[in-house]
């Protein structure tokens, strides 16, 4: 079997994209980064998710993005937005304040580096350009752009970044991940939880709850 690095948030993207790349016979290695954000409960999502999913290793690693990129997500004092419409949520022009700046690159690169200890040549992310909070680093010409500078800032080169939900809506995720046995009641998608809950209301609950009425399968998230 091939071997494929995963990042894995414990989010309902990043727990996805593991499946499907287990479900194309990848052996799996995750990792999941603690980059200064505030809540931690995504991480200890992401153990239940790497578990449940039996990869061959999971690696939790500590960079301080915190001090550098200020984010609703690193930084106390910024408001995490809430109760924004969905019209508005991945406006044209519409970056929020829980954009976190070059944080995908910074992940990507690090997914890299193992994946060439590794001797592996693919990666997956769960980047996802639809249904999504306008994100510049989650759209397809970041991800053909950081594709072509693997070739070149590795040894050999040959690697591939495979983003599979990055064309599809949040419904047509939560479908796919449904075929392929995914429990969504063991991830976290919430920016801003409430003792572990999840708030409802930032852009990440409120698109998770349009993805799972739009798929027609019962939401099993837990909300404040």
């Amino acid at each position: 079997m091939p071997a494929a690095v995963v990042l894995l948030s414990g989010g309902l993207d990043s727990t996805t994209a593991l499946a499907v790349a287990k479900s194309q016979g990848f052996d799996c290695y995750a990792l999941t980064v603690k980059y200064g954000q505030l809540h931690e409960v995504e991480l200890e999502a992401a153990r239940r998710v790497a578990t449940r999913a039996g990869v061959r290793d999971h690696r939790i690693i500590e960079i301080d993005l915190a001090s550098l990129a200020a984010s609703a997500l690193t930084t106390k004092g910024v408001a995490v937005p809430k109760d924004r419409s969905l019209a508005d949520i991945g406006a044209p022009g519409d970056v929020p304040a829980t954009y976190v700046p070059a944080r995908n690159t910074v992940l990507l690169a690090l997914a890299l580096a193992w994946a060439e200890s590794l001797g592996a040549r693919d990666l997956f992310v769960g980047v996802n350009v639809l249904d999504a909070s306008g994100y510049p680093d989650c759209r397809p010409e970041f991800i053909r752009a950081f594709e072509q500078l693997a070739q070149v800032a590795t040894r050999a080169g040959g690697f591939h970044v495979h983003a599979p939900l990055i064309e599809l809506t949040k419904a047509q995720i939560i479908e796919l991940g449904m075929r392929l046995g995914v429990d969504y009641a063991i991830t976290h998608s919430c920016y801003d939880p409430v003792g572990g809950a999840a708030c409802g209301r930032c852009d990440a609950c409120l698109l998770r709850k349009k993805g799972f009425a739009e798929a027609g399968v019962p939401d099993p998230t837990h909300y404040a």
